[in-house]
Protein backbone atom coordinates (compact mmCIF):
# COMPACT_ATOMS: atom_id res chain seq x y z
CA UNK A 1 0.00 0.00 0.00
CA UNK A 2 0.67 3.51 -0.33
CA UNK A 3 2.66 4.52 3.22
CA UNK A 4 3.21 8.07 3.70
CA UNK A 5 5.75 8.73 6.37
CA UNK A 6 7.03 12.42 6.63
CA UNK A 7 8.23 13.18 2.49
CA UNK A 8 8.54 9.64 1.37
CA UNK A 9 6.47 7.04 0.13
CA UNK A 10 6.72 3.73 -0.48
CA UNK A 11 4.62 1.38 -2.56
CA UNK A 12 4.92 -2.45 -0.96
CA UNK A 13 2.98 -5.59 -2.33
CA UNK A 14 0.46 -7.35 0.32
CA UNK A 15 1.20 -11.06 0.97
CA UNK A 16 -2.72 -11.84 -0.38
CA UNK A 17 -1.69 -10.65 -3.58
CA UNK A 18 1.50 -13.50 -3.95
CA UNK A 19 -1.12 -16.05 -2.32
CA UNK A 20 -2.48 -16.11 -5.69
CA UNK A 21 0.17 -16.38 -7.42
CA UNK A 22 3.40 -18.50 -5.33
CA UNK A 23 5.05 -20.85 -7.13
CA UNK A 24 6.00 -23.23 -4.31
CA UNK A 25 9.05 -25.19 -4.27
CA UNK A 26 9.65 -28.93 -3.88
CA UNK A 27 8.11 -30.00 -0.99
CA UNK A 28 4.70 -28.44 -1.71
CA UNK A 29 1.52 -30.92 -1.50
CA UNK A 30 -1.25 -30.00 -3.77
CA UNK A 31 -3.02 -26.29 -4.66
CA UNK A 32 -5.93 -25.31 -5.26
CA UNK A 33 -5.42 -24.34 -9.16
CA UNK A 34 -6.15 -20.68 -9.02
CA UNK A 35 -3.69 -19.85 -11.51
CA UNK A 36 -5.81 -21.66 -14.51
CA UNK A 37 -6.40 -19.04 -17.22
CA UNK A 38 -9.41 -18.81 -19.93
CA UNK A 39 -8.16 -18.14 -23.31
CA UNK A 40 -10.19 -15.15 -25.18
CA UNK A 41 -11.46 -15.33 -28.21
CA UNK A 42 -9.40 -14.24 -30.70
CA UNK A 43 -6.92 -12.85 -27.73
CA UNK A 44 -3.05 -14.27 -28.60
CA UNK A 45 -1.89 -15.94 -25.90
CA UNK A 46 -3.79 -16.58 -22.70
CA UNK A 47 -6.20 -14.00 -21.15
CA UNK A 48 -5.80 -13.16 -17.36
CA UNK A 49 -9.30 -14.04 -17.12
CA UNK A 50 -9.42 -16.75 -14.11
CA UNK A 51 -10.73 -19.93 -15.18
CA UNK A 52 -14.67 -20.38 -13.58
CA UNK A 53 -16.25 -24.08 -14.20
CA UNK A 54 -18.44 -24.21 -17.96
CA UNK A 55 -22.08 -23.96 -16.73
CA UNK A 56 -23.70 -26.79 -18.88
CA UNK A 57 -24.70 -29.69 -18.14
CA UNK A 58 -22.80 -32.80 -18.70
CA UNK A 59 -24.30 -36.21 -19.07
CA UNK A 60 -24.20 -39.41 -16.59
CA UNK A 61 -22.42 -37.35 -13.49
CA UNK A 62 -21.38 -39.48 -10.63
CA UNK A 63 -19.10 -38.78 -7.80
CA UNK A 64 -15.86 -39.79 -7.56
CA UNK A 65 -15.23 -38.53 -4.31
CA UNK A 66 -16.85 -37.32 -0.96
CA UNK A 67 -14.74 -35.22 1.63
CA UNK A 68 -16.39 -34.68 4.90
CA UNK A 69 -19.75 -35.25 3.31
CA UNK A 70 -19.36 -32.92 0.51
CA UNK A 71 -19.03 -34.50 -3.04
CA UNK A 72 -16.52 -33.94 -6.01
CA UNK A 73 -18.29 -35.27 -9.12
CA UNK A 74 -16.95 -36.92 -12.59
CA UNK A 75 -17.79 -33.54 -14.35
CA UNK A 76 -15.96 -31.47 -11.93
CA UNK A 77 -12.87 -33.30 -12.22
CA UNK A 78 -13.11 -33.64 -16.34
CA UNK A 79 -13.98 -29.64 -16.68
CA UNK A 80 -10.66 -28.75 -14.64
CA UNK A 81 -8.26 -31.57 -16.62
CA UNK A 82 -9.56 -30.35 -20.10
CA UNK A 83 -8.35 -26.92 -19.27
CA UNK A 84 -5.30 -27.92 -17.63
CA UNK A 85 -4.27 -30.29 -20.61
CA UNK A 86 -5.17 -27.45 -22.83
CA UNK A 87 -3.20 -25.44 -21.21
CA UNK A 88 -0.18 -27.82 -20.88
CA UNK A 89 -0.50 -28.44 -24.97
CA UNK A 90 0.10 -24.75 -25.28
CA UNK A 91 3.08 -25.42 -23.49
CA UNK A 92 4.33 -29.16 -25.34
CA UNK A 93 4.35 -31.09 -22.63
CA UNK A 94 1.28 -33.24 -21.07
CA UNK A 95 1.54 -36.35 -18.89
CA UNK A 96 -0.24 -38.83 -19.33
CA UNK A 97 -3.76 -38.19 -18.76
CA UNK A 98 -4.44 -40.51 -15.99
CA UNK A 99 -1.97 -39.33 -14.40
CA UNK A 100 -3.02 -35.73 -15.02
CA UNK A 101 -6.64 -36.62 -13.25
CA UNK A 102 -4.90 -37.70 -10.50
CA UNK A 103 -3.76 -35.10 -9.69
CA UNK A 104 -6.48 -32.90 -10.39
CA UNK A 105 -8.86 -34.70 -8.41
CA UNK A 106 -6.34 -34.55 -5.44
CA UNK A 107 -6.36 -30.39 -6.38
CA UNK A 108 -9.98 -30.86 -5.86
CA UNK A 109 -9.87 -32.48 -2.51
CA UNK A 110 -7.45 -29.81 -0.69
CA UNK A 111 -9.16 -26.97 -2.23
CA UNK A 112 -12.63 -28.29 -0.91
CA UNK A 113 -10.73 -29.33 2.22
CA UNK A 114 -9.81 -25.73 2.49
CA UNK A 115 -13.07 -24.19 1.90
CA UNK A 116 -14.68 -26.13 4.33
CA UNK A 117 -12.31 -24.87 7.24
CA UNK A 118 -13.24 -21.36 6.00
CA UNK A 119 -17.09 -21.39 6.38
CA UNK A 120 -16.31 -23.57 9.75
CA UNK A 121 -13.72 -20.15 10.80
CA UNK A 122 -16.39 -17.75 9.40
CA UNK A 123 -13.71 -16.59 6.60
CA UNK A 124 -15.35 -14.92 3.90
CA UNK A 125 -14.37 -12.18 1.00
CA UNK A 126 -16.74 -8.99 1.64
CA UNK A 127 -18.67 -8.59 -1.50
CA UNK A 128 -16.74 -5.18 -2.17
CA UNK A 129 -13.66 -7.32 -2.73
CA UNK A 130 -15.00 -9.39 -5.01
CA UNK A 131 -16.88 -6.85 -6.99
CA UNK A 132 -13.53 -5.49 -7.14
CA UNK A 133 -11.98 -8.71 -8.48
CA UNK A 134 -14.46 -8.97 -11.10
CA UNK A 135 -13.25 -5.31 -12.20
CA UNK A 136 -9.70 -6.21 -11.68
CA UNK A 137 -9.85 -8.99 -14.08
CA UNK A 138 -12.33 -7.08 -16.36
CA UNK A 139 -9.40 -4.00 -16.55
CA UNK A 140 -6.99 -6.27 -17.09
CA UNK A 141 -8.35 -8.29 -20.25
CA UNK A 142 -9.56 -4.32 -21.36
CA UNK A 143 -13.07 -5.19 -20.90
CA UNK A 144 -15.85 -3.07 -19.65
CA UNK A 145 -17.86 -5.64 -17.15
CA UNK A 146 -21.02 -5.35 -19.66
CA UNK A 147 -17.83 -6.65 -22.45
CA UNK A 148 -16.33 -9.66 -19.68
CA UNK A 149 -20.01 -11.32 -18.95
CA UNK A 150 -20.62 -11.15 -22.55
CA UNK A 151 -17.00 -12.87 -23.55
CA UNK A 152 -17.71 -15.20 -20.38
CA UNK A 153 -21.05 -16.01 -22.10
CA UNK A 154 -19.54 -16.67 -25.81
CA UNK A 155 -17.37 -19.14 -23.71
CA UNK A 156 -20.24 -20.82 -22.24
CA UNK A 157 -19.04 -19.56 -18.60
CA UNK A 158 -21.93 -18.90 -16.90
CA UNK A 159 -21.56 -15.79 -15.07
CA UNK A 160 -22.73 -16.32 -11.48
CA UNK A 161 -20.03 -19.48 -11.25
CA UNK A 162 -17.50 -17.02 -12.80
CA UNK A 163 -18.03 -14.51 -10.08
CA UNK A 164 -18.55 -17.48 -7.03
CA UNK A 165 -15.22 -18.96 -8.19
CA UNK A 166 -13.72 -15.38 -7.47
CA UNK A 167 -14.95 -15.45 -4.34
CA UNK A 168 -13.83 -18.88 -3.27
CA UNK A 169 -10.20 -17.25 -4.49
CA UNK A 170 -10.40 -14.73 -2.00
CA UNK A 171 -11.45 -16.77 0.44
CA UNK A 172 -8.67 -19.06 -0.19
CA UNK A 173 -6.21 -15.62 0.33
CA UNK A 174 -7.80 -15.04 3.61
CA UNK A 175 -7.85 -18.48 5.02
CA UNK A 176 -4.04 -18.76 4.45
CA UNK A 177 -3.06 -14.92 5.66
CA UNK A 178 -5.37 -15.71 8.75
CA UNK A 179 -3.92 -19.22 9.55
CA UNK A 180 -0.36 -19.04 8.04
CA UNK A 181 0.88 -15.66 7.32
CA UNK A 182 0.19 -14.08 10.02
CA UNK A 183 1.50 -16.25 12.51
CA UNK A 184 5.28 -15.88 11.04
CA UNK A 185 7.68 -14.28 12.69
CA UNK A 186 11.17 -13.36 11.76
CA UNK A 187 13.27 -12.44 14.57
CA UNK A 188 16.72 -10.86 14.40
CA UNK A 189 18.76 -14.39 14.68
CA UNK A 190 17.36 -15.15 11.70
CA UNK A 191 18.67 -13.03 9.86
CA UNK A 192 22.06 -13.52 11.23
CA UNK A 193 21.39 -17.20 11.16
CA UNK A 194 20.75 -16.71 7.06
CA UNK A 195 23.18 -14.55 6.59
CA UNK A 196 26.11 -16.59 7.95
CA UNK A 197 24.80 -19.56 5.38
CA UNK A 198 24.57 -17.34 2.80
CA UNK A 199 28.36 -16.47 3.57
CA UNK A 200 29.25 -20.07 3.60
CA UNK A 201 27.77 -21.23 1.11
CA UNK A 202 29.34 -18.27 -1.53
CA UNK A 203 32.97 -19.84 -0.04
CA UNK A 204 31.52 -23.65 -0.23
CA UNK A 205 29.52 -24.31 -3.39
CA UNK A 206 27.28 -22.39 -5.86
CA UNK A 207 24.30 -19.49 -4.84
CA UNK A 208 22.33 -19.92 -7.96
CA UNK A 209 20.78 -23.77 -8.71
CA UNK A 210 18.24 -24.85 -11.24
CA UNK A 211 17.54 -28.62 -10.30
CA UNK A 212 14.67 -30.29 -11.85
CA UNK A 213 12.86 -33.26 -10.03
CA UNK A 214 11.07 -36.20 -10.11
CA UNK A 215 8.38 -37.06 -6.86
CA UNK A 216 7.59 -39.80 -6.06
CA UNK A 217 4.62 -38.75 -3.22
CA UNK A 218 4.54 -41.42 -0.35
CA UNK A 219 1.24 -41.06 1.70
CA UNK A 220 1.27 -40.21 5.55
CA UNK A 221 -0.32 -43.50 6.45
CA UNK A 222 1.73 -45.61 3.85
CA UNK A 223 2.67 -49.35 5.06
CA UNK A 224 6.34 -50.25 5.26
CA UNK A 225 5.23 -52.35 2.47
CA UNK A 226 4.18 -49.66 0.42
CA UNK A 227 7.41 -47.02 1.32
CA UNK A 228 9.39 -50.10 -0.27
CA UNK A 229 6.95 -50.03 -3.41
CA UNK A 230 7.01 -46.37 -4.08
CA UNK A 231 11.13 -46.13 -3.20
CA UNK A 232 11.74 -49.13 -5.30
CA UNK A 233 9.35 -46.94 -7.85
CA UNK A 234 11.79 -43.99 -8.14
CA UNK A 235 14.79 -46.18 -8.07
CA UNK A 236 13.19 -47.10 -11.66
CA UNK A 237 12.86 -43.45 -12.80
CA UNK A 238 15.97 -42.75 -12.27
CA UNK A 239 17.76 -46.08 -13.66
CA UNK A 240 15.34 -45.21 -16.81
CA UNK A 241 17.06 -41.55 -16.69
CA UNK A 242 20.56 -43.12 -16.58
CA UNK A 243 20.33 -45.42 -19.49
CA UNK A 244 19.49 -42.43 -21.13
CA UNK A 245 16.17 -41.57 -21.43
CA UNK A 246 15.13 -37.70 -21.18
CA UNK A 247 14.88 -36.43 -17.81
CA UNK A 248 11.93 -34.51 -18.50
CA UNK A 249 10.29 -37.52 -20.40
CA UNK A 250 10.49 -39.86 -17.25
CA UNK A 251 9.36 -36.76 -14.81
CA UNK A 252 6.41 -36.72 -16.82
CA UNK A 253 4.80 -40.52 -16.66
CA UNK A 254 6.22 -40.77 -13.33
CA UNK A 255 6.56 -37.80 -11.20
CA UNK A 256 3.80 -36.91 -8.37
CA UNK A 257 4.64 -33.43 -7.96
CA UNK A 258 1.90 -30.52 -7.92
CA UNK A 259 3.98 -28.46 -10.48
CA UNK A 260 1.54 -28.84 -13.16
CA UNK A 261 2.33 -26.26 -15.75
CA UNK A 262 6.31 -27.02 -16.65
CA UNK A 263 5.52 -31.21 -16.46
CA UNK A 264 9.54 -31.62 -16.59
CA UNK A 265 10.16 -30.91 -13.03
CA UNK A 266 12.14 -28.01 -13.72
CA UNK A 267 11.76 -25.81 -10.69
CA UNK A 268 14.02 -23.02 -12.74
CA UNK A 269 17.25 -21.14 -11.47
CA UNK A 270 16.72 -19.97 -7.96
CA UNK A 271 19.00 -18.97 -4.63
CA UNK A 272 20.06 -21.84 -2.53
CA UNK A 273 18.51 -20.46 0.50
CA UNK A 274 15.02 -21.01 -1.48
CA UNK A 275 15.59 -24.32 -2.45
CA UNK A 276 15.05 -27.21 0.36
CA UNK A 277 18.17 -28.26 1.71
CA UNK A 278 17.81 -31.59 0.93
CA UNK A 279 18.46 -30.82 -2.61
CA UNK A 280 21.34 -28.10 -2.13
CA UNK A 281 23.32 -30.83 0.01
CA UNK A 282 22.52 -33.19 -2.62
CA UNK A 283 23.35 -30.83 -5.30
CA UNK A 284 26.86 -29.56 -4.16
CA UNK A 285 29.19 -31.99 -5.31
CA UNK A 286 27.34 -32.48 -8.73
CA UNK A 287 27.97 -31.10 -11.71
CA UNK A 288 25.48 -29.74 -14.21
CA UNK A 289 23.94 -32.40 -15.50
CA UNK A 290 24.48 -34.80 -12.46
CA UNK A 291 22.34 -37.52 -11.10
CA UNK A 292 21.00 -37.93 -6.96
CA UNK A 293 18.50 -39.67 -5.56
CA UNK A 294 16.14 -41.36 -4.27
CA UNK A 295 16.33 -38.33 -1.74
CA UNK A 296 13.52 -38.94 1.10
CA UNK A 297 11.48 -36.04 2.33
CA UNK A 298 8.43 -35.84 4.52
CA UNK A 299 6.74 -35.72 0.49
CA UNK A 300 8.23 -39.04 -0.70
CA UNK A 301 11.10 -39.69 -2.81
CA UNK A 302 12.58 -37.42 -5.18
CA UNK A 303 15.20 -38.13 -8.11
CA UNK A 304 17.16 -34.54 -9.02
CA UNK A 305 18.92 -33.59 -11.97
CA UNK A 306 21.57 -30.32 -11.70
CA UNK A 307 20.62 -28.30 -14.68
CA UNK A 308 22.40 -25.37 -14.00
CA UNK A 309 24.86 -23.87 -11.34
CA UNK A 310 25.88 -20.15 -11.23
CA UNK A 311 27.66 -17.77 -8.62
CA UNK A 312 26.93 -14.76 -7.32
CA UNK A 313 28.56 -11.73 -5.58
CA UNK A 314 29.38 -11.59 -2.09
CA UNK A 315 27.47 -8.06 -1.37
CA UNK A 316 23.64 -7.93 -2.36
CA UNK A 317 23.37 -5.78 -5.28
CA UNK A 318 20.15 -4.74 -7.23
CA UNK A 319 19.44 -2.17 -10.01
CA UNK A 320 17.42 0.74 -8.23
CA UNK A 321 14.61 2.65 -10.54
CA UNK A 322 14.20 6.64 -9.61
CA UNK A 323 10.52 7.56 -10.56
CA UNK A 324 8.19 10.01 -10.24
CA UNK A 325 4.17 9.83 -10.99
CA UNK A 326 0.89 11.93 -10.21
CA UNK A 327 -1.71 9.72 -8.03
CA UNK A 328 -5.25 10.39 -8.86
CA UNK A 329 -7.45 8.46 -6.40
CA UNK A 330 -10.81 7.11 -7.49
CA UNK A 331 -13.97 8.28 -5.49
CA UNK A 332 -17.31 8.43 -6.49
CA UNK A 333 -16.46 11.64 -8.47
CA UNK A 334 -13.32 10.52 -10.17
CA UNK A 335 -14.39 7.10 -12.29
CA UNK A 336 -11.34 5.39 -13.21
CA UNK A 337 -12.06 6.35 -17.61
CA UNK A 338 -11.68 9.69 -16.21
CA UNK A 339 -8.82 9.36 -13.85
CA UNK A 340 -7.37 8.37 -17.07
CA UNK A 341 -8.66 10.44 -19.49
CA UNK A 342 -7.27 13.54 -17.04
CA UNK A 343 -3.79 11.99 -16.96
CA UNK A 344 -3.66 11.26 -20.43
CA UNK A 345 -4.28 14.92 -21.36
CA UNK A 346 -1.23 15.13 -18.39
CA UNK A 347 1.03 13.56 -20.29
CA UNK A 348 0.22 15.28 -23.98
CA UNK A 349 0.63 19.05 -22.27
CA UNK A 350 4.05 17.96 -20.69
CA UNK A 351 5.04 15.60 -23.85
CA UNK A 352 4.34 18.87 -26.01
CA UNK A 353 6.69 21.31 -23.45
CA UNK A 354 3.17 23.03 -22.48
CA UNK A 355 3.56 22.07 -18.73
CA UNK A 356 6.05 20.49 -16.25
CA UNK A 357 5.12 17.04 -14.33
CA UNK A 358 6.59 18.40 -11.37
CA UNK A 359 4.16 21.62 -11.02
CA UNK A 360 1.15 19.22 -12.26
CA UNK A 361 2.37 16.76 -9.54
CA UNK A 362 2.60 19.24 -6.85
CA UNK A 363 -0.76 20.41 -7.57
CA UNK A 364 -2.98 17.14 -8.56
CA UNK A 365 -1.49 14.14 -6.75
CA UNK A 366 -3.14 12.72 -3.91
CA UNK A 367 -0.37 11.19 -2.17
CA UNK A 368 2.90 12.07 0.00
CA UNK A 369 4.76 12.65 -2.81
CA UNK A 370 3.33 15.52 -4.10
CA UNK A 371 5.39 17.78 -2.85
CA UNK A 372 8.63 16.74 -4.21
CA UNK A 373 7.53 17.07 -7.97
CA UNK A 374 5.77 13.08 -7.18
CA UNK A 375 9.62 11.97 -6.96
CA UNK A 376 9.70 8.49 -5.28
CA UNK A 377 13.15 8.50 -4.77
CA UNK A 378 15.38 5.55 -5.66
CA UNK A 379 13.44 2.15 -5.15
CA UNK A 380 14.94 -1.08 -4.83
CA UNK A 381 12.79 -4.21 -6.45
CA UNK A 382 9.87 -4.95 -4.45
CA UNK A 383 9.16 -1.78 -2.86
CA UNK A 384 6.53 -1.24 -5.74
CA UNK A 385 3.40 -3.48 -5.81
CA UNK A 386 3.51 -5.51 -9.02
CA UNK A 387 1.22 -3.76 -11.53
CA UNK A 388 3.26 -0.62 -11.22
CA UNK A 389 6.96 -1.96 -10.83
CA UNK A 390 6.23 -4.01 -14.04
CA UNK A 391 5.47 -1.19 -16.40
CA UNK A 392 8.44 0.86 -14.85
CA UNK A 393 10.63 -1.84 -15.36
CA UNK A 394 9.73 -1.76 -19.10
CA UNK A 395 10.53 2.40 -19.14
CA UNK A 396 14.35 3.62 -20.68
CA UNK A 397 15.09 6.95 -18.23
CA UNK A 398 13.24 9.73 -19.50
CA UNK A 399 10.22 7.64 -20.74
CA UNK A 400 6.65 8.33 -19.43
CA UNK A 401 4.26 5.83 -19.79
CA UNK A 402 0.40 6.08 -20.24
CA UNK A 403 -1.95 6.38 -17.75
CA UNK A 404 -1.94 2.58 -15.24
CA UNK A 405 -4.31 1.58 -12.72
CA UNK A 406 -3.35 -0.22 -9.44
CA UNK A 407 -5.06 -1.03 -6.61
CA UNK A 408 -4.33 2.58 -5.45
CA UNK A 409 -5.99 4.45 -8.23
CA UNK A 410 -4.48 5.77 -11.91
CA UNK A 411 -0.93 6.78 -12.64
CA UNK A 412 0.97 9.27 -14.68
CA UNK A 413 4.59 7.57 -14.16
CA UNK A 414 7.81 8.76 -16.01
CA UNK A 415 11.33 7.03 -14.85
CA UNK A 416 14.20 9.66 -14.50
CA UNK A 417 16.90 7.38 -13.48
CA UNK A 418 18.18 3.81 -13.33
CA UNK A 419 21.28 2.60 -11.76
CA UNK A 420 22.98 -0.73 -10.10
CA UNK A 421 23.62 -0.38 -6.31
CA UNK A 422 25.26 -2.23 -3.55
CA UNK A 423 22.73 -2.09 -0.55
CA UNK A 424 23.71 -0.83 3.00
CA UNK A 425 23.54 -3.55 5.92
CA UNK A 426 20.21 -2.34 6.98
CA UNK A 427 19.18 -2.65 3.58
CA UNK A 428 20.70 -6.26 3.07
CA UNK A 429 19.01 -6.77 6.14
CA UNK A 430 15.62 -5.95 5.15
CA UNK A 431 16.08 -8.10 1.90
CA UNK A 432 16.85 -10.92 3.47
CA UNK A 433 14.01 -10.33 6.25
CA UNK A 434 11.87 -10.48 2.99
CA UNK A 435 13.61 -13.66 1.94
CA UNK A 436 13.33 -15.60 5.44
CA UNK A 437 9.75 -14.32 5.71
CA UNK A 438 8.98 -15.90 1.94
CA UNK A 439 10.47 -19.20 2.82
CA UNK A 440 9.17 -19.48 6.22
CA UNK A 441 5.74 -18.41 4.92
CA UNK A 442 6.64 -21.50 2.14
CA UNK A 443 7.36 -23.90 4.99
CA UNK A 444 4.33 -23.47 7.15
CA UNK A 445 1.83 -23.40 4.29
CA UNK A 446 3.14 -26.61 2.93
CA UNK A 447 2.77 -27.95 6.20
CA UNK A 448 -0.60 -26.36 7.41
CA UNK A 449 -1.94 -27.50 3.70
CA UNK A 450 -0.53 -31.31 4.73
CA UNK A 451 -2.44 -30.99 8.25
CA UNK A 452 -5.89 -30.13 6.34
CA UNK A 453 -5.85 -32.72 4.19
CA UNK A 454 -4.94 -35.51 6.73
CA UNK A 455 -7.94 -34.09 9.24
CA UNK A 456 -10.49 -34.46 6.31
CA UNK A 457 -12.45 -37.46 5.86
CA UNK A 458 -12.34 -38.35 2.18
CA UNK A 459 -13.55 -41.09 0.26
CA UNK A 460 -12.88 -42.30 -3.23
CA UNK A 461 -16.08 -43.51 -5.19
CA UNK A 462 -14.57 -44.25 -8.20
Amino acid sequence: MFASAGNSLSLSAPCAVNALVVALFLLSPVLPVSAQMLRLPGASGASTLPAAESSEPRPADFIVAVVNSEPITNNEVQTRLTRIEQQLSRQGSVPPRNQLAREVLERLIVERAQLQLARTLSVRPEDAAVEQAVATVARQNQLSLDELKSRLAADGVDYTRFRADLRDELTLVRLREREVDSRVKVSEQDIDQFLREREAQAQSGPELLNIAQILVAVPEAATPEQVSALQAKAQRALARIRAGEAFAAVAAEMSDTAQLPSGSGDLGLRPVERLPTLFVDAARDLPAGGLAGPLRSGAGFHVIKVIEKKSGAAAISVTQTRARHILLRLSPQLTEQAAKDKLADFKRRITAGQADFATLARDHSQDGSAKEGGDLGWASPGMFVPEFEQVMNQLAPGQMADPLVSRFGVHLMEVLQRRDATLSEREQREVVRNLVRERKIEEAFNQWVQDVRGRAYVEFRN
